[in-house]
């Protein structure tokens, strides 16, 4: 009888949500429901994936089962509503005419509920075909298929179809429509699909955008100008290069006249550049690789991945000065491929702006703006929509550890603990990134930049609405940061159409790393937020926080004592004025009697106006941020007195602790400090600390062993101040965020610390820690309260 009903014809209609368009999941049910001798259809819908399938039930089961398990490697199921449906006779018909389980046409729906997938690193399969000089896509710089390439940058609305791409101008050849119809072919609906005599081109182009020549204007092979390309990077030229989601600069990473040149051009003083290499192997001679690592830098999202380097080796010192790490990445596209084939040992691959600029995506914009930079430029004619820089990683406990989001990762959302209303987050004024959320799921946006000038803001406001638009989100609440002159709060408190929330920058972050750990609304925290600056609800300046925070609220626990920052924000360009300002702050009037070097290499009228400011309280406002602190100890000790970065200071102080030197809670091995309570705050003094930095810089101490004893010292701080919080509040987990927490001696031996002492520890995993995350952390306080 078993038997008999497991052979009886049922009919199941399935609705399939996800990262499931785009990534040949249709070809895929195709596929399983032939080997069942299933019979009915599968379409993409703006829901998703919506497939009727009519068989014995066993089949069906295990149709259901290969869905579960064995889906395209680039298909990302978040749910799959399953419900009876009508037998339809599609085992008849298929019977009576011969049909089979059918791929039908997209259709399309008032509501959206379908995910939209990354942009992604040419497959294998793809590099095979594209250095096979039998094959007809023979160094094609546009190779891709189902499993590979152009996604989220080429699309302007749903469901992903061609007509819906960059794509939609270029009219399929013959034997490209032949594999884009054939479900059994892995280009079957790959919008992209296109060869050399259909699709997009690649052509090379001066400075004054002419073609180069040399290059023939009908090109013998679709890969000439690249070749040419590399011929000109070969002799120290520089490169614009135009990606997936916008222009590299490229020059060679090995010729220092051609890296100095590039720096000098694109106003990046020691910023460090990333470089490409071919292959594991290449990258072995200049950087160290440990097993995660390795395993981040192939993933198919391809980040930029921050490697120890090797010393001695041949890149030019001017990658990446006065710092130990390279960020490194591998090919990602076929043009990089055929760039990097048994020619340099690395590219330099920076993004194509000018500093402080939202990077280029069009042609004439490149030339426009990049002429003065790039000698050449090596570009094609198929669009870019949104503009999506490299993603930034590195390796923490094993694990990928997000310093800037981008490419490849976006926009797969984060997922919620729960459904909320629909926010949009605007994100902060550094590494701005903005977020939207629907149901339980956050969209956080690429890596937009920081919020300091007219083209940022542009690329933010294309941002939102190209997001908003293609996910078809339109948001009931705007939360933006409390800062008044920040840029994206200007942009937030104009839509007055909406219910605007401020949300605490600090708080703000907290939130973000709970929400990834899934935290539920009323769970209440030890947050301890570090980073160099956010706006305080006292109007001072935040930044060296711990805070007893929930989603919905938060409480100052305790923080640094306040010091004048003198002149600004200038002091984040010139740290020696944070040095001084400890300084005054320790010992008054009596500071230059420490006779200690840093004090003699400032000039005496400007050592003047700095105090006069401090007493005046002139354009000095007050802070308690753990970055300028950072800052002021490196200038104390002579390491960094002005920076070319942000937060270089804290990168090279940080950089000076030899690698293997472990955390210390031997008293020899930090300073002393202070705790004093102030009403319900604790206050952490830093009288004490200065002193003893002064005393060892006196005493002529060696700037790693200073740098070693204050990150310890930092970490003892923060686990006393959470065990007495514990005792008072009975709060046992901890919440690291911020983007002092990029400090990954300070993260890695502050985490491990606190969970010695029985602490749960939550650090971030999807989003960056900076403020690249913080409009996640917006959007779902916001939500939520």
């Amino acid at each position: 009888m078993a038997a008999e009903q497991s052979k009886k014809i049922q009919c199941l209609k399935l609705v399939i949500n996800g990262i499931v368009q785009g990534v040949g999941f249709r070809p895929f049910i195709y596929r399983i429901a032939q080997e069942n001798n299933l019979k009915g259809y599968v379409l993409n819908n703006s829901h998703g994936v919506e497939i009727i399938v009519e068989g014995e039930r066993e089949r069906i089961n295990a149709f259901l089962y290969e869905i579960q398990h064995n889906s395209p490697p680039l298909a990302h199921i978040t749910h799959i509503h399953k419900e009876p449906s009508h037998v339809n006779g599609f085992m008849a018909k298929a019977m009576a005419i011969h049909t089979d389980f059918t791929i039908l046409d997209s259709k399309e729906n008032d509501e959206t509920a379908t995910l939209i997938a990354p942009d992604i690193a040419v497959c294998d399969d793809c590099l095979k075909e594209l250095f096979d000089p039998y094959d007809r896509r023979y160094l094609y710089p546009f190779i891709n298929c189902t499993n590979c390439g152009p996604r989220y940058t080429i699309i302007d609305d749903i469901p992903y179809d061609r007509k819906h791409t960059s794509m939609k101008r270029f009219t399929m050849c013959a034997e490209c429509q032949r594999e884009y119809d054939d479900p059994l072919d892995r280009r079957f609906h790959a919008q992209p699909n296109a060869c050399p005599k259909c699709g997009p081109k690649i052509e090379l182009l001066d400075d004054s955008g002419n073609k180069v020549d040399g290059v023939s204007h009908g090109y013998a092979h679709c890969s000439e100008p690249i070749l040419k390309a590399v011929e000109l990077l070969k002799a120290g030229k520089i490169v614009a290069v135009k990606g997936l989601g916008g222009f590299h600069l490229a020059c060679d990473a090995e010729n220092d006249e051609a890296v100095q040149t590039l720096r000098k051009r694109k106003q990046r003083e020691e910023k460090p550049l990333a470089v490409m290499a071919k292959d594991i192997q290449t990258i072995k001679t200049f950087a160290f690789i440990e097993p995660g690592e390795e395993h981040l830098l192939c993933l198919i999202q391809r980040p930029v991945v921050l490697l120890r380097k090797k010393i001695p080796n041949t890149l030019s010192e001017n990658v990446a000065p006065h710092n130990n790490y390279f960020g490194v990445l591998l090919p990602y596209t076929p043009v990089h491929y055929v760039l990097l084939r048994n020619t340099f040992k690395a590219l330099v691959m920076t993004s194509g702006n000018i500093s402080e600029e939202p990077i280029a995506t069009d042609n004439r914009e490149a030339l426009e703006r990049l002429h003065t930079i790039a000698d050449y430029f090596l570009m094609h004619n198929r669009d870019i929509y949104i503009r999506n820089d490299d993603s930034v990683y590195r390796v923490f406990e094993k694990k990928p550890y997000p310093i800037r989001r981008s490419r490849g990762y976006v926009p797969v959302p984060v997922f919620l603990s729960k459904e909320m209303p629909s926010v949009f987050g605007c994100g902060a004024e550094l590494k701005n990134t903005i977020c939207l959320t629907s149901g339980d799921k956050a969209f956080l946006s690429q890596h937009i930049g920081d919020m300091e000038n007219y083209e940022t803001l542009k690329s933010f406001d294309l941002t939102y609405k190209h997001l908003k638009d293609v996910l078809e989100i339109e948001p009931e609440i705007v939360a933006y940061d409390l800062h008044p002159d920040y840029l994206s709060s200007v942009y937030a408190l104009e839509l007055t159409d909406k219910k605007l929330v401020g949300v605490q920058h600090h708080h703000a972050h907290i939130v973000s790393c709970m929400a990834e750990h899934h935290a539920e609304r009323d769970e209440e925290v030890i947050g301890i937020s570090l980073d160099g600056t956010g706006y305080g609800l006292d109007g001072r300046i935040w930044g060296g926080e711990v805070l007893l925070a929930s989603i919905c609220s938060f409480e100052r626990a305790a923080h640094f004592e306040y010091v004048p920052m003198p002149g600004g924000e200038k002091v984040i360009k010139e740290p020696w004025r944070m040095g001084l300002s400890y300084l005054y702050h320790v010992y008054g009037e009596n500071l230059f009697d420490a006779h200690i070097g840093f004090l003699h290499d400032i000039e005496t009228n400007k050592k003047d106006i700095i105090l006069k400011l401090i007493d005046t309280k002139l354009n000095s406002p007050l802070t308690s941020s753990c970055g300028r602190l950072f800052d002021g100890v490196a200038a104390l000790i002579g390491l960094r007195e002005t920076v070319r970065y942000e937060g270089q200071a804290a990168i090279e102080l940080e950089n000076t602790i030899p690698v293997g030197w472990k955390f210390s809670d031997n008293p020899g091995d930090r300073y002393t400090f202070a705790l004093v309570q102030q009403k319900e705050i604790k206050i952490i003094l830093l009288t004490e600390l200065i002193k003893n930095i002064v005393h060892d810089v006196k005493r002529k101490e060696k700037k790693e062993v200073i740098s070693y004893k204050f990150h310890n010292t930092l970490i003892e701080m923060f686990k006393e101040i959470c065990i007495q919080l514990r005792a008072e509040r009975k709060i046992k987990t901890v919440v690291l965020s911020g983007g002092c927490f990029q400090n990954m001696y300070l993260l890695s031996h502050l985490k491990s610390l606190l969970e010695k002492h029985n602490f749960s520890v939550y650090s971030h995993a999807q989003v960056p820690t900076n403020d690249g995350g913080i409009a996640l952390g917006q959007a779902v306080a916001a939500g939520l309260m």
